[in-house]
């Protein structure tokens, strides 16, 4: 779903992403296996 709407520039695709994989973790999550694994690294990776 996120890939789709992104793709209509319904929503902003890291913004998006990056909130999915953080309510998954706030909801108790230890782990999360994600598509977005490389590309979430990457951008946190960019945060200053």
């Amino acid at each position: 779903m996120i890939e789709a709407a992104s793709a209509q520039g319904w929503i902003d695709r890291k913004q998006v992403a990056m909130e999915s994989l953080m309510a998954i973790r706030r909801a108790g999550a230890d782990a999360v296996l994600t598509y977005y694994a490389a590309e979430a690294a990457r951008w946190i990776k960019e945060t200053p």
